[in-house]
């Protein structure tokens, strides 16, 4: 309930950013220089990739300089978050999620960086819900099919994802939870690989975001299951929730954002969050996110997206230490 609440107020947040704490000064009026390297921690084709490439020749319209994407995946998220923590000028983005933010505190006890000093929040590209799904055409057609299967034989159903600590493996520990099931966890570098694997039989079914999955949904190629959202989605009335299926614990999203090292000046930053908060408003743009099962979290200032992130840091701090995850 306080998720909810929380989320709420960041949909209803200003749209205008406050100035950053602790980043002084003007931003060069030459800015920038060179090309701008945005680094997605995971491997190409997922959402946190899909929704930073959206926007990248607005941001290029808008200060004359390529915006190139890097895939940087490894440790759940956190190898090329961390290379963004590093930077030591403002032509290093990141565009990141819950899992090297919220998660990867508790689940790496070395972690490089602390998000919660490490960088400035720029802009929120939304949430999305977990969708648990099988290969089209499996026996597997709702949550009570998944937990008879599971009770049958234990640790028999294997999962994947976009890797160990992401949120697809929190949501299906929660799911876990509710149920008393045990089922298999396999860990992948990314989105599609998980799907693949899938798709070839390899694992049984996904607990992954649902945006790098939709079009396989839509084809019919994955059986959906369920959504961990608190609502059916409007792109796709048909799949029930989790909640509706008798789980009212189970709702878990996984949000997005834009962020940079620490240091970059305040005004900077909200002169890049204007270009994507405009960008997000365009009609192909917002049907495109829409279309990856994101909802829109609002334009929270920096200090309510680190409220927002270390509130969620002490949400799954306790379900990580339970399970015992390492990366």
């Amino acid at each position: 309930m306080r998720r909810r609440h929380l989320l709420r107020g960041l949909a209803a947040a200003p749209l205008a950013l406050p100035g950053l704490a602790g980043a002084q000064g003007a931003w060069p009026a030459t800015w920038p220089t060179r090309p701008v390297r945005i680094i997605n921690p995971y491997s190409p084709g997922g959402t946190t990739d899909i929704a930073a490439r959206l926007l990248t020749d607005r941001l290029e319209r808008a200060f004359g300089q390529p915006f190139l994407l890097e895939s940087r995946p490894g440790a759940g998220g956190s190898v090329g978050t961390a290379a963004v923590a590093a930077a030591t000028d403002f032509h290093t983005l990141a565009t990141t999620n819950t899992g090297p933010l919220a998660v990867a505190p508790t689940m790496l006890p070395n972690l490089a960086y602390d998000p919660t000093r490490a960088f400035t929040f720029i802009t929120m590209f939304g949430g999305a819900p977990i969708l648990a799904a099988v290969k089209a055409g499996s026996p597997i057609r709702t949550l009570a099919d998944l937990i008879a299967a599971a009770r049958a034989r234990p640790e028999s159903i294997s999962y994947g994802n976009s890797g160990t600590g992401s949120v697809g493996h929190l949501a299906a520990l929660v799911f876990e939870q509710a149920t008393g099931i045990r089922m298999l966890h396999v860990p992948f570098r990314g989105a599609p690989e998980a799907q693949a694997a899938v798709l070839s039989g390899d694992t049984v079914m996904l607990w992954d975001t649902i945006g790098a999955h939709a079009g396989s949904v839509r084809q019919g190629a994955l059986q959906p299951l369920a959504l961990t959202s608190a609502q059916r989605l409007p792109i796709f009335p048909e799949v029930p929730t989790a909640v509706e299926q008798g789980f009212p614990g189970v709702v878990v999203s996984n949000w997005f954002l834009l962020a940079a090292p620490a240091a970059m000046p305040a005004d900077l930053a909200r002169r890049i969050n204007a270009v994507c908060q405009e960008g997000m408003k365009e009609a192909a743009v917002a049907e495109r996110l829409a279309g990856l099962g994101l909802g829109s979290l609002g334009n929270p200032s920096p200090e309510e997206i680190l409220e927002f992130v270390k509130q969620e840091g002490a949400r799954w701090a306790p379900i990580v230490r339970g399970a015992g995850i390492t990366g």
